[in-house]
């Protein structure tokens, strides 16, 4: 079976989506994590890679990716999720 492959929003590499963390705005408004990467909402992937979560939030690229601001605290989450 193929995998389906997604691009990093921090390096830009394309990576089989498995590899990847989803990041999602519901519905509603809200910014959370995706695990089972099924949710309804808009997507934005990124690699486990703490160095492309850093350039992704410097150039605001989650942000354009899911056409919202994303407050500090979402972005301190998703560093703790990364080191882990």
């Amino acid at each position: 079976k193929k995998l389906p492959v997604r691009r990093c929003t921090g390096c830009g590499e394309h990576y089989p989506k498995p590899e990847l963390i989803r990041i999602l705005r519901t519905p509603e408004g809200e910014i959370v994590f995706d695990a089972a990467a099924k949710a309804s909402g808009r997507g934005a992937y990124i690699c486990r890679n703490p160095e492309c979560l850093k350039r992704a939030r410097k150039q605001r690229r989650l942000e354009s990716s899911l056409e919202c601001s994303i407050p500090d605290s979402v972005y301190d989450k998703l560093e703790e999720a990364l080191s882990d």
